[in-house]
């Protein structure tokens, strides 16, 4: 446990012999943010793919990382503060993998009493009893007692994203998606579509007109060949057809392209030929923010614009079994409000007082509900604490139901541009998962996109095959 205090020893009260050690376990973030500080981004450490390439299993962390252990010892623990460091001769002999817990220990070797220096050996060994590091460390041990506080170390944000690499990884363990591409006309949209098919996430089915899309493919390079296409005129034909191939069996996910959403979703909804079930159709934000603990899903984002309490009822439960497909077996939803009281001018804290009962009462299934929450109580444990609201949602949330699209939308574009977040789009509730990518977004969101829709096509398929035998 890390000491509130810190408290050194001046260089008379040293004897030689005198130890001090520490045990670490190095994690991923270790090795990004030591890559951060000393800009040594050597994709050795970074890159398990190509460590993989190179005959290794794992990620290790730099050699200077345990040399950088010695350090804080020394500063923190003996001699503590006001040491000097004045040199070291380290030596490496086996790397330290991530999650491998490794002892570092120090010992008083030399003292020099005219420039009070010290020297120290220097002892690294893993939890299996072998040496990982060995040598010396030279220090100016202070000469002046302190006694302080532990000062709080500034805090540094490592963006990265890899929350969305196990949705990713799933979908390797699974036989690709026909997936009709509806109208994809530009650049973006048809590479991202190509790269899923590459990735082994999709087959696409490109519905548009051929001679576009052989001239998009031939102007960015891309490569046409073995891909089924449908031709069509225009991109209102491409909309109804990408539906017909699902009503046909011959797609289980649809793709948005380069055409407006308006006009894909107006087949969708259609009454006579569309894919309406008996659930509102909904949009959700699967996000990986690099300042939240796990990914975060947003929603309603895109499609109601000021949704009901039943049509908030179905928000709810379609984030929920999304959430499930993901693999979050009893997700925390969070109803988000301006503030967390309820109050009867305010129509979305009663509507989410109303849905938290509905939970209560078995109407929206599978998830742990709470609302009103504003968006700091909701995100944050200590405002909750502050605010003396008892609550296991706050400060855990899973999912976060917003109680308009304009507050969701503008949420989901301040933690994309402010915060760095990547946001896969699914549109949930029709037949058929619906990935709707926008130009902005990066390769990262488009390929979690498509994996997130892949694995609810095959959980629908799977569903559908359990139905059939039974």
């Amino acid at each position: 446990m890390t000491k509130d205090t810190l408290e050194n020893r001046c260089f008379d009260e040293i004897n030689i012999g005198d130890t001090a050690s520490i045990k670490r376990t190095l994690t991923v973030r270790d090795v990004q943010l030591f890559a951060t500080v000393s800009g040594d981004v050597n994709p050795t450490h970074l890159d398990l793919e190509l460590v993989k390439q190179l005959g290794a299993k794992e990620l290790s962390a730099h050699s200077m990382w345990l040399g950088a252990q010695i350090s804080g010892l020394l500063g923190n623990e003996l001699p503590g503060p006001g040491t000097v460091y004045a040199g070291q001769d380290l030596e490496f002999h086996a790397p330290l993998g991530i999650g491998e817990e490794i002892t570092i220990s120090i010992a008083a070797r030399e003292k020099f009493a005219e420039t009070r220096k010290v020297t120290f050996d220097c002892l690294g060994v893993n939890a299996r009893g072998e040496t990982i590091m060995s040598g010396i460390a030279r220090v100016i041990a202070p000469h002046t007692r302190i006694i302080m506080d532990r000062p709080d170390a500034a805090k540094v944000s490592i963006q990265s994203h890899d929350r969305f690499d196990s949705f990713v990884q799933r979908c390797g363990k699974l036989p690709p998606v026909a997936v009709a591409v509806v109208h994809p006309c530009d650049e973006s949209s048809l590479g991202a579509a190509l790269e899923a098919a590459r990735e082994n996430l999709i087959e696409p089915i490109l519905v548009g007109p051929l001679d576009r899309l052989r001239a998009v493919a031939e102007e960015f390079g891309f490569d046409l060949g073995g891909v089924r296409v449908e031709d069509v005129p225009h991109s209102h034909a491409a909309a109804f057809r990408a539906v017909e191939l699902v009503r046909l069996g011959e797609a289980a996910a649809l793709m948005k392209g380069s055409l407006h959403t308006d006009e894909l979703m107006a087949e969708v909804v259609n009454r006579q030929t569309g894919l309406r079930t008996e659930r509102r159709i909904t949009h959700a934000f699967l996000m990986d923010v690099p300042t939240y603990h796990k990914p975060l899903i947003v929603t309603d984002a895109a499609i109601n614009i000021a949704p009901d309490l039943d049509c908030k009822r179905d928000i709810c439960q379609n984030a929920i079994d999304l959430a499930h497909v993901l693999g979050i077996v009893q997700p925390k939803v969070a109803i988000i409000c301006a503030v967390e009281g309820i109050n009867s001018r305010m129509v979305c804290t009663t509507d989410a007082a109303s849905l938290c009962k509905m939970a209560d009462r078995g109407q929206i299934t599978g998830a742990i509900l709470d609302g009103p929450l504003a968006l700091d109580n909701a995100i944050s444990k200590e405002a909750a604490r502050i605010k003396k609201i008892d609550s296991v949602v706050a400060g855990d949330p899973d999912i976060l139901v917003v109680p308009d699209l304009a507050a969701g939308n503008i949420l989901a574009k301040q933690l994309t541009f402010m915060s760095n977040a990547d946001g896969a789009g699914i549109v949930l509730g029709a037949r058929v998962p619906i990935i709707l990518t926008s130009r902005a977004d990066n390769r990262r969101a488009k390929l979690a996109s498509c994996a997130v829709a892949c694995l609810m096509a095959s959980a629908v398929l799977a569903q559908d095959a359990s139905k059939v035998g039974g």
